[in-house]
């Protein structure tokens, strides 16, 4: 049933295509938030310290990079509708090869593959989206990403339950894999079949157009790696807060970035791609600003909330532009974005511990806030709004 294309044009309303997309998102998320709500049972379990864990987890990364080149290429081969549903079931399925883990060398295994296949959906589900917004004709993308962090909160709450009552990751991820695969089935026949005869060259340099979204993806892209890596470090080692209250800068962070992708795309139809990108480098900047120059609870906690307010539409915005291409198909055009972007997450972490090392947090902080800084002025540089 899930292989038999269906015509948006002649069967499918465009709500029903955003549906089930926006549903496809969701699933992601719950996959993902899953995993990262079990993360310190499975360090428990196998006996991990910090800095083992720390190597483990690279693994992850590795495995999404490893996945770039071949998504661009598979996508193009058998369209974003098939790839999504197949990556989305491995992904829900390497989720549970998770639980299953029973040393150090299994565990990196499965979260290479774990990385792999969620670049592979994060692609073709950006991909899907990509067409629904052409589909309305206005900017939609960003509430699809939102979907996204509301999974997050959906799955971490599910995992607080998971711990609360004892229950193994194995099954915790069993019963995720049930959800998602009943998910896929239904929402699969309502995306849009994108497969085409020619796709036409797979291996196109990107033109400069896609290389600025690239590095404004990138450097916003390190902005939130230092958030999700170093925000409750900088509250307990700068900020000095309480033990109780270490996690509530990432969680103000965390609100805004998903309370602003539902309203981005009205922002962005509103006042336009450049202005919105523009606006989010500027509260990104002046949010890290305040936090480094007013290292206490509450002006940290307004600058985190400033932060995750910037990021937000960036990301899903940035896609949109890319997916827009005149010069590669919307598959191989996020694809040579997200390698450009996601090198922010690499990159972005360590440099922020080497800084911090021969210097202090706070002034890697305040690399960070410039990053912000340039999302500004390449948007304002660059050719974005028609």
């Amino acid at each position: 049933m899930i292989d038999t294309p269906i015509k948006i044009q002649s069967v499918n309303t465009r709500l029903q295509l955003r549906i089930a997309v926006g549903a496809m998102f969701f699933m992601a998320g719950l996959s993902f938030s899953s995993w990262a709500s079990r993360i310190a049972t499975v360090q428990q379990t196998m006996g991990l310290s910090d800095a083992a864990l720390g190597a483990v987890l690279f693994a992850l990364p590795v495995g999404l990079m490893c996945s770039l080149p071949f998504s661009g290429w598979i996508i193009t081969k058998i369209g974003s509708r098939r790839l999504l549903i197949i990556a989305l079931l491995v992904y829900s399925a390497a989720l549970v090869s998770l639980g299953l883990a029973q040393n150090t060398f299994q565990l990196i295994i499965c979260l290479v593959a774990f990385g792999f296949s969620s670049n592979a959906v994060n692609i073709s589900v950006n991909t899907q989206a990509v067409a629904t917004e052409e589909a309305y004709q206005k900017p939609i993308l960003a509430s699809f990403h939102g979907l996204w962090s509301l999974a997050g909160f959906t799955g971490a709450g599910i995992g607080t339950f998971m711990i609360a009552h004892d229950i193994t990751p194995f099954h915790h991820f069993v019963l995720m894999l049930i959800v998602i695969a009943i998910g896929v089935v239904i929402a699969a026949r309502y995306l849009k079949d994108d497969k085409v005869a020619n796709a036409g060259p797979v291996f196109v340099m990107p033109d400069s157009s896609l290389v600025k979204l690239g590095i404004i993806a990138f450097c916003s892209m390190i902005c939130e790696g230092a958030m999700f890596d170093w925000s409750v470090i900088y509250f307990k080692k700068v900020v000095l807060a309480p033990t109780a209250m270490v996690g509530i800068g990432f969680t103000a962070f965390m609100a805004t970035m998903a309370g602003g992708r539902f309203v981005a795309d009205w922002f962005a139809h509103r006042f336009g791609l450049k202005r919105t990108l523009q606006v989010s480098g500027s509260l990104t900047a002046t949010g890290l600003a305040i936090a480094v120059a007013f290292p206490y609870i509450y002006t940290a906690i307004a600058g985190f909330l400033l932060v995750g307010a910037g990021v937000s539409s960036v990301v899903p915005m940035v896609y949109s532009a890319a997916g827009k291409s005149k010069t590669m198909q919307p598959g191989v055009a996020l694809a040579a974005v997200s390698t450009i972007g996601f090198l922010g997450f690499l990159v972005g972490p360590p440099v922020i511990g080497f800084i911090a090392g021969i210097a202090t947090l706070r002034a890697s902080f305040v690399l960070i806030a410039m990053m912000g800084l340039s999302v500004v002025i390449v948007s304002s540089k660059a050719k974005l709004d028609a």
